[in-house]
């Protein structure tokens, strides 16, 4: 992998169901039943390309949430709609939420803390991780899944669920992440 960052995992484990999704509404269900509060969530399979590209969402979600700024009116639904980069929400679940046929996904917690202590400077949790990891584990086992032992990265096929298309397969690692961490930055504009 063309791709080295010192940057600390994101709270996010990958999950893979012991079947793939037929009944996408019962799931959601199951999942918000349990969850502690609407810092975490589901997100689609490919969709997060890199540690980098979840912090730099995450970052940009709590930028909204301190100027109360957001589209949405929760973390996890507005985190949707940027990692997604587009305005609207309803296409920001249908791009980065969990889809029908699904066989795999992530579960995310958004760290509630942390934040821009100066221009271009962030303190983030390193420890973000590991003191979710038992809750994390709990969910997945709620939800029948099992836990991959994989950490994201940038595809091609996450490109296409965002919404990019023909985009050269021989394209590097590094560049497919950039178009993820621009498509989101955009999002607003």
């Amino acid at each position: 992998m063309d791709i080295t960052h010192p940057i600390p995992w994101f709270p996010a484990w990958r999950i893979v169901f012991s079947t793939e999704i037929n009944e996408l509404d019962s799931v959601i269900q199951l999942f918000n039943k349990h969850r502690p509060n609407e810092r975490w969530l589901i997100l689609g399979e490919d969709v997060a390309a890199s540690e980098v590209h979840l912090w730099t969402t995450w970052y940009s979600l709590r930028r909204r949430e301190e100027s109360n700024n957001m589209a949405a009116r929760t973390p996890d639904v507005e985190f949707l709609r940027l990692i997604s980069g587009t305005h609207q929400i309803k296409t920001g679940f249908k791009r980065a939420g969990l889809r029908l046929g699904d066989k795999t996904a992530w579960i995310l917690n958004l760290p509630n803390e942390g934040i821009l202590e100066s221009f271009g400077k962030i303190n983030l949790n390193r420890e973000s991780y590991l003191k979710n990891d038992k809750l994390a584990r709990s969910l997945i086992e709620l939800l029948g899944c099992k836990v991959l032992p994989s950490r994201p990265i940038p595809k091609i096929t996450g490109l296409m669920k965002i919404g990019i298309e023909n985009v050269n397969e021989n394209t590097s690692l590094s560049k497919i992440e950039e178009i993820f961490l621009t498509r989101m930055a955009l999002c607003d504009l």
